[in-house]
C-alpha cells in the first residue's frame, strides 16, 4: 500500500476541555516549522450537521471558513497558528457522517444490505480521515477526535481509528492521548490513577496510545513520568508534560522543551529536519509579553458569560495589540446590563468600544446605547455584523430622527426597516447552513479608514448573516454624514460603514475576526486598536 501522508490522532481522556485543539495546533506549528506540509481536522461526536444552529452558550463561537462552512471554534486555532485556511473538509460531525450514509442507503448504494454502525458508519469515518489529502497536498494530517474516551457518542470514531490504524500500519498512524493529572491540594500530590483508567479504557477498545500528553498545574517530575510510562505501556520519553502556560501562544515552546515534535517524527519514521520556521512566532510572543503601553477595549456582547462565544474577536484584539506593542485589556460588558442611567458608568473610561455579533433581539437595546455612547462621546468604535446593524439603527434614530426605525429581524412591520432581510433569504425555510456564508468581494472607497487599513480597494471577507443594510436609505445616511466605504460589487450590499468626522467609527457586515492570524493580523483590528491608542494619547496631552 502506498502512503502519501502520515496520520496523527489526538484523543482526550479523564475530562473535556483539556485543550486538544491547542495541542493539535501547537504540534502542527512545530512540524510546519520543520518544513512539513501539515493540516488539522476536527471530528465532533454530536449529531448536529454543523454547529451553525447551536447556541453559543452551548458550544462557543461558530467559526466560518472561506468556503462557507460553519465549523467548530478549534478551526480558528488551527488557522491562527498555521496561517493556512481551513475548509468544510476540516470539520466533520456525527450528524454529517450519518446524513451521508443515510443518503447513500436511500439511493440503494448498499445493494440491500443492512446498514450498521460497523462497517458502514466506521467506513465513512475512515473515508473522511483521508479526504483532505485527495490531492496529496499534505505530509502530515492531524485529526482531533472530539469528546472524551469512554463517551458513548465517541465509540464509532474510536473503532474507526482502530481499524484505520490496523489497515494503514502503526508506522503510518500515531495516537496521542491528552489526559489530566489532577492535583489534590489536601494531600499535596499529583494523581495518576485517572490517566491509568483512561488509557485502560482506550486499550479495551483495541488502541494503545503511542504518546501521553499530560495536562497539569504542577511539574510532573521524572519519577511520576516513569510511573505513568510503566502503567500505561508507553516509553518514558513519550510521557509529555503539558503544564499550564501563561498564554496559548507559549505552548509550542513548552512542547519543544519536551521534544514532542522529535518524538512524533521518530515514531513516524520521518526525518527530523531543522527547526527554523519559528522566528516570527518568537518575535510575536516576545512583543506579547513586553508591551510598550496598554489600552482598554470594551467588548459589548450578549454571550459574554462564556468567553469562547467571542473567541476569535478576543484573539484578534490581542494579536492586533501585539502587532502594535500594546497590551489590550478587554472589559467584557453584557449588553443587557446597559441602560440610559448607567451607560456612563459602564462605558466611561474605555479607550475603544467593540460591539460584537449575535442573533435575536435580547440585548439589542444595550448595543444601540453602546453605539450612541461611542458616537456622542467620540470613543473609537468598531462594529461587527450585528454590531454594524445596530450602528445603522442608532444613527437612523438619533441623527436622522427616523420614526419607528429598526431592523426587520426584530420588528418586521416597522415603518423604517433600515436593516432588512436579504432578498435571497426571504424564501429560506431551513435554518442550518442557509445564511450568506463564506467569502464575498468588497470594493473599498479610497481615502477612508478602511482603505488606509487594507491599503487596497479589492478585498474578500467572510460573512454569516441574513440581514443587510437597506439600500433605500443610503442617500439619507450619506447626506447626514455616514459613509458607505465598502460595497459588494455584485449585489451592491453595503459591507462597511464609517463616520469620517469621528476619531474612529467603523463597522463591517462581515466577520474580520475569522481571518486574523498570528502572522497576518487583520488590518481592521490593527486599525481599530491603533485608532483607540491614538485617541488615548491625544487625551493624555490635553
Amino acid at each position: 500500500m502506498q502512503h502519501t501522508a502520515k496520520y496523527i490522532f489526538v484523543t482526550g481522556g479523564v475530562t473535556s476541555s483539556l485543550g486538544k485543539g491547542i495541542l493539535s495546533a501547537s504540534l502542527a506549528k512545530l512540524l510546519q516549522a520543520r518544513g512539513y506540509r501539515v493540516t488539522i481536522q476536527k471530528f465532533d461526536p454530536y449529531i448536529n450537521i454543523d454547529p451553525g444552529t447551536l447556541n453559543p452558550y452551548e458550544h462557543g463561537e461558530c467559526y466560518v471558513t472561506r468556503d462557507g462552512a460553519e465549523t467548530d471554534l478549534d478551526l480558528g486555532h488551527y488557522e491562527r497558528f498555521l496561517n493556512v485556511p481551513t475548509s468544510q473538509a476540516n470539520n466533520v460531525t456525527t450528524g454529517r457522517i450519518y446524513e451521508t450514509v443515510i443518503q447513500r442507503e436511500r439511493k440503494g448504494e448498499y445493494l440491500g444490505k443492512t446498514v450498521q454502525v460497523i462497517p458502514h458508519i466506521t467506513d465513512e469515518i475512515k473515508r473522511r480521515f483521508t479526504l483532505l489529502n485527495d490531492n496529496g497536498d499534505y505530509d502530515v494530517i492531524i485529526t482531533e477526535v472530539g469528546g472524551t474516551v469512554g463517551d458513548i457518542e465517541s465509540l464509532p470514531y474510536i473503532e474507526a481509528l482502530r481499524q484505520f490504524r490496523y489497515e494503514h500500519g502503526v508506522q503510518h498512524c500515531l495516537v496521542i492521548h491528552l489526559t489530566l493529572i489532577p492535583y489534590l491540594t489536601a494531600v499535596g500530590e499529583l494523581k495518576t490513577k485517572p490517566t491509568q483508567h483512561s488509557v485502560k479504557e482506550l486499550l479495551s477498545y483495541g488502541i494503545q496510545p503511542d504518546i501521553l500528553v499530560c495536562r497539569t498545574e504542577h511539574r510532573l517530575g521524572e519519577e511520576l513520568k516513569g510511573k505513568l510510562a510503566r502503567f500505561c505501556n508507553v516509553e518514558e520519553k513519550a510521557v509529555i508534560e503539558n503544564i499550564n502556560a501563561p498564554t496559548i501562544y507559549d505552548v509550542p515552546f513548552l512542547l519543544i522543551k519536551e521534544q514532542l515534535d522529535l518524538i512524533v517524527l521518530d515514531k513516524l519514521g520521518l526525518p527530523r529536519g531543522e527547526l527554523k520556521g519559528l522566528n516570527s512566532w518568537k518575535n510575536f510572543v516576545n512583543r506579547l509579553k513586553n508591551p510598550s503601553d496598554e489600552i482598554t477595549i470594551g467588548l459589548v456582547g450578549k454571550y459574554v458569560e462564556l468567553k469562547d462565544a467571542y473567541l476569535s474577536i478576543h484573539e484578534s484584539l490581542k494579536i492586533a495589540g501585539t502587532e502594535l506593542e500594546l497590551d489590550v485589556h478587554i472589559k467584557w460588558i453584557h449588553s443587557e446590563d446597559i441602560n440610559t442611567e448607567n451607560a456612563e458608568r459602564m462605558l466611561g473610561g474605555l479607550d475603544g468600544i467593540l460591539v460584537g455579533p449575535g442573533f435575536g433581539e435580547r440585548g439589542v437595546d444595550g448595543k444601540i446605547l453602546a453605539v450612541k455612547f461611542a458616537r456622542e462621546n467620540h470613543v473609537p468604535f468598531f462594529g461587527i455584523c450585528l454590531g454594524m446593524q445596530v450602528a445603522v439603527v442608532e444613527f437612523g434614530r438619533n441623527v436622522l430622527h427616523l420614526k419607528d426605525c429598526y431592523s426587520a429581524e426584530f420588528a418586521p412591520k416597522c415603518k423604517n426597516p433600515v436593516i432588512d432581510m436579504m432578498e435571497e433569504q426571504k424564501n429560506v425555510t431551513q435554518m442550518g447552513g442557509t445564511m450568506r456564508l463564506g467569502e464575498y468581494d468588497c470594493e473599498i472607497m479610497e481615502g477612508t479608514w478602511a482603505f488606509k487599513a487594507y491599503e487596497k480597494t479589492a478585498i474578500r471577507e467572510r460573512h454569516r448573516h441574513r440581514y443587510e443594510f437597506n439600500s433605500k436609505f443610503r442617500n439619507e445616511y450619506e447626506k447626514a454624514g455616514m459613509k458607505m466605504s465598502g460595497i459588494n460589487p455584485q449585489s451592491n450590499l453595503v459591507e462597511i460603514i464609517e463616520i469620517p468626522d469621528h476619531p474612529y467609527f467603523l463597522a463591517a457586515q462581515f466577520h474580520p475576526e475569522y481571518s486574523s492570524t498570528v502572522e497576518t493580523p487583520h488590518p481592521l483590528f490593527v486599525s481599530f486598536v491603533a485608532g483607540a491608542y491614538t485617541t488615548k494619547t491625544a487625551k493624555r496631552k490635553m
